[in-house]
């Protein structure tokens, strides 16, 4: 059991064009920061340049499926999701993230923003 508190800042991507955007074209993702793509249940990384974590919630932000270190031009889905949330790889094992836990209750606090 992770014991120290673990905090992530998330920033929202609920539009059409920002799920459809996503991390491409970008940097990657530093470590302590996520974007949750909502509603969305799959993803692929054509385009990228760099793994990423992928972590799959249902609709009450519990975790159904963990995708570490999803390489470049990648698929990953999960029927169960109605949100995504994308890490920098690595990130979902440092924070010690597991399925069936809810994301709330992993991270203590859970900061959130939308994005524009």
């Amino acid at each position: 059991m992770h014991l120290e508190p673990r905090s992530l800042l998330i920033r929202r991507a609920e539009t059409f064009l920002a799920r459809l955007k996503g991390l491409l074209f970008s940097l990657p993702l530093p470590p302590g920061q996520g974007l949750l793509l909502d509603p969305c249940n799959a993803v692929h990384t054509a385009f990228m340049r760099f793994p990423i974590d992928v972590v799959f919630l249902d609709g009450e932000a519990r975790i159904q499926r963990i995708v570490p270190r999803l390489e470049p031009w990648r698929m990953a889905g999960c029927p169960a999701a109605c949100q995504t949330l994308e890490l920098a790889a690595g990130e979902s094992q440092r924070l010690d993230l597991v399925v069936g836990e809810s994301l709330a209750a992993c991270l203590t606090p859970c900061l959130t923003e939308h994005s524009a």
